[in-house]
């Protein structure tokens, strides 16, 4: 951790005593702890980063890239959305911009009046229904500002030039506007970490002098400053607080992102659930960010937060394990003291419709705010069809409730009876899942709603299957579909591998490929893809053996040979 000797402010905080409680305590107490022990500064920006939680990110509007906000799929923003977000529950908005593309030529970089202008009526919508308000600069990062290495004076000028056109008309705006000084910066070409360490520091002190420097509102307003490539990792973290001393301004806010354990994220190497090892990284995550900010008195943001599976594709990363990791996520953010901003590219909050796209996921993310909810190791009872079920059993995470029944429907099933529970196991009767399964329909034929004390219903769904069925194929390293019976089962992941038992296709160090990359899973189609991502990595003339595995717990194989650019598929 570097010198806090910059620290003035705030090193009545950093005593052994309030780091003692700050530790130990809910957020709420830390908070306290380091309000009573700091300036009224520092504390006034811990409350107003405490009052944006929780937070939503306007994603894919204003950074898109084209013709204007509709560019990248989304409608135009609209007062009416933000009052209809407002009733969601969010309190704060991050409004993510690229303003590169409507800039005249140096040496002005004049913004285009017409786009500010737009900005600023959205910033006002916002900041008059009540939310805090967070812009950036944000496509920027990857189209200009990652040249500095070698384009160093041309990139600050136009950087500097850009902030004081946006200081400059926001300058009167209230506190409850806030400036981020750039989204996830990362440098091509540099010579390594500490030039990579210093361009960060110098664009983190530039953005700042510069918003300083215009007054009025911007004088005191917070100024949210990121790790490099908002990352959260003890070196980068150390660089970011190193500039904090010297800037010694306590109305500065620290960004990570965090978009959890990566392979867990876009479900590769076999991390299909949200385990041990998953849990652990965002713990450990939290707990630094906590411990290097907030236990000092500096507010921190997770600007954006989510799964990167949700990009590549539906089934990515399964419902229930999504459910789980943000159930988590909330809980322990809040115990850390973290304002978190979910990122929202327009798939989670349905911008024409206005409803979430799945009620589930925000009920989860919604219920973690306040409390906790009970979750469990599964959301899925397999039930063979055709044959009698037998008792199911489920290991229940009570997270400090207590289960109190399990609906079906509108009817209570009956304790002693249906179920029982014992400890954290709950078994379903043989002859519940028999009545439940009755149809023999392929698919779900019941869903189980586990009411707990606290939080949100965990439902589990009863599914009626058939073994599935992959059948021989032949295509191209262009495309290999082959026709499958899903059988009411569904995918998991999928393994390949050559015959001496190492890795086959991308990714090679592991055997289990990435979900919606190098596989893709068509239940309506009855067809698993193998695309061009697979087969480039994928040896001519060798055989692979590929296991496929279903959350049912059945395993098939599956065997290809590639001869040029044609590919046969064979079923075990």
């Amino acid at each position: 951790m570097p010198s806090s000797a910059g620290f003035t402010r705030r090193q009545a905080m950093t005593t052994s005593a309030a780091l003692a409680v700050a530790a130990l305590s809910t957020p709420s107490a830390a908070q306290a702890a380091a309000r009573s022990a700091g300036s009224a500064a520092s504390a006034s920006a811990l409350d107003v980063v405490a009052d944006m939680q929780p937070g939503w990110n306007l994603g894919n509007t204003f950074e898109a890239i084209g013709a204007d906000e509709t560019a990248w799929g989304n409608p135009r923003v609209t007062r009416a959305f933000f009052r209809r977000l407002k009733a969601q529950g969010f309190r704060s908005i991050r409004i993510p911009v690229t303003w590169g593309q409507h800039e005249g030529p140096a040496p002005a970089y004049t913004l285009d009046p017409m786009f500010l202008a737009r900005i600023k009526e959205v910033v006002d919508w916002a900041l008059a229904d009540g939310f805090h308000v967070l812009i950036n600069m944000h496509g920027d990062a990857w189209q200009w500002v990652l040249n500095m290495p070698a384009q160093h004076d041309a990139v600050l000028a136009q950087y500097t030039a850009t902030w004081q056109q946006i200081a400059a008309t926001f300058r009167d705006e209230s506190r409850r506007l806030l400036f981020e000084s750039v989204n996830e910066p990362f440098f091509t070409g540099s010579s390594g970490d500490e030039q990579n360490a210093a361009l960060m520091n110098e664009l983190n002190t530039t953005f700042h002098s510069v918003v300083r420097a215009t007054g009025g509102g911007n004088a005191d307003r917070l100024l949210v400053m990121p790790t490099l490539g908002d990352t959260p990792d003890q070196a980068k973290i150390d660089s970011l607080l190193a500039t904090f001393a010297a800037l010694d301004d306590p109305n500065l806010v620290a960004s990570v992102h965090y978009y959890s354990f990566w392979p867990f994220s876009v479900n590769l190497a076999g991390y299909t659930t949200f385990n041990a090892a998953a849990q652990q990284d965002l713990t450990d995550t939290f707990d630094l960010v906590h411990k290097a900010f907030v236990a000092n008195g500096i507010p921190a943001v997770v600007g954006e937060y989510g799964l990167l599976g949700w990009d590549s594709g539906p089934g990515t990363v399964e419902e229930g394990e999504t459910l789980k990791y943000l159930e988590y996520l909330g809980h322990y953010a809040r115990y850390r003291g973290l304002t978190t901003m979910l990122w929202d590219n327009g798939s989670r909050f349905n911008r024409r419709t206005m409803q979430w796209n799945d009620p589930s996921l925000y009920a989860q993310i919604r219920s973690s705010w306040t409390g906790r909810s009970g979750t469990a190791s599964t959301d899925q009872l397999f039930v063979p069809k055709g044959r009698t079920p037998a008792d199911a059993t489920i290991t229940l995470n009570l997270n400090g409730t207590r289960l109190t029944r399990i609906d079906v429907g509108t009817r209570h099933l009956i304790r002693g009876v249906d179920y029982t529970v014992s400890g954290s196991t709950l078994t379903i009767a043989a002859a519940t899942l028999g009545r439940l399964t009755a149809s023999q329909e392929h698919g779900t034929n019941a869903v189980l709603s586990l009411r707990f004390t606290d939080g949100t219903p965990w439902a589990v769904n009863v599914i009626t299957y058939d073994k599935p069925v992959v059948t021989s194929a032949t295509g191209t390293t262009a495309s290999l579909v082959i026709p499958t019976a899903f059988n009411g089962d569904k995918l998991a992941t999928m393994e390949a591998v050559y015959a001496d038992g190492s890795p086959a296709g991308p990714q090679s160090w592991t055997t289990y490929k990435q979900f919606n990359v190098a596989f893709t899973p068509d239940y309506t189609a009855g067809t698993i893809t193998l695309p061009t991502a697979f087969f480039g990595d994928v040896t001519d003339g060798a055989a692979v053996t590929l296991t496929f595995y279903f959350w049912s717990g059945t395993r098939l194989t599956y065997t290809l040979t590639r001869s040029g650019t044609a590919v046969t598929g064979t079923s075990a």
